[in-house]
């Protein structure tokens, strides 16, 4: 609840002047505020508000900032707050779901392969290497985008590379990247359930999305953490604890 009422104060801080137009930022200062507001607001998107309502979240803050009395006790509304969020969060994330079942089924249609799982993929590229395991390293580059193709994350946009260990993130990426030959690349259709679920990863990724990566695998490593065992050195043995 304390982390929702500080968004809550982060984003209304960019509504303060609540009936003027657009401000123009101006010093580096207030460039560091909009950046916050436009990360913090991010996270509202998925409730939908409408203009009055913007406002009334500006409006809370403003009072509350210029110590006027407030127009209601913020405490009797605690539970309201929390009723709102989640009534709005699901209503959303079920729209989100809805919509990539149907770009999901199109994918395929259109010749893409469907696994058990419901992971969707078309393969771009044949690698000519081996196919890495559940427990490798990868390194890969990748875009990664909404369904309305909104990218939401990019290595190429970087100009670097990513390796991790491929039972380390999200199921869709484990899954489908085992399906993938070194230096083959892959484009994935990944529904909600086998990326971030009903919660997403706000501010960039909303509740229920299904997720569109197109991913290259440059190299398989052996992951060094993988099946390994404790060393022990010579001469030095274990001693059993000794029951109480």
């Amino acid at each position: 609840m304390k982390k929702t009422l500080l968004l809550v104060s982060m984003f209304s801080f960019v509504l303060i002047s609540c009936n003027q137009s657009d401000y123009k930022v101006k010093t580096e200062d207030e460039k560091a505020l909009y950046a916050l507001g436009t990360m913090m607001g991010g996270r509202f998107a998925a409730l939908d508000l409408t203009g009055d309502e913007l406002l009334a979240l500006g409006q809370g803050l403003k009072d509350s900032a210029t110590k006027k009395d407030p127009q209601i006790k913020a405490e009797d509304y605690q539970m309201k707050i929390q009723a709102l969020f989640k009534k709005r969060m699901e209503a959303s994330s079920n729209s989100a779901l809805k919509e990539g079942v149907d770009f999901l089924a199109k994918f395929v249609k259109d010749g893409a392969k469907q696994t058990k799982s419901g992971l969707a993929y078309k393969m771009l590229k044949d690698g000519s290497g081996k196919n890495p395991k559940a427990d490798d390293m990868v390194e890969v580059h990748y875009k990664g985008t909404l369904i309305d193709g909104t990218v939401f994350d990019s290595s190429y946009k970087r100009g670097k590379t990513v390796t991790f260990p491929l039972n380390r993130v999200i199921k869709g990426w484990t899954e489908g990247l085992q399906l993938v030959k070194e230096g083959g690349k892959v484009k994935l259709v990944i529904p909600s359930e086998l990326g971030y679920g009903k919660n997403g990863a706000p501010p960039r990724i909303p509740g229920g999305a299904t997720l569109v990566f197109e991913i290259e695998l440059v190299k398989i490593k052996a992951n060094p953490v993988a099946g390994s065992k404790p060393k022990m050195k010579k001469g030095k043995k274990f001693k059993k604890s000794k029951k109480k």
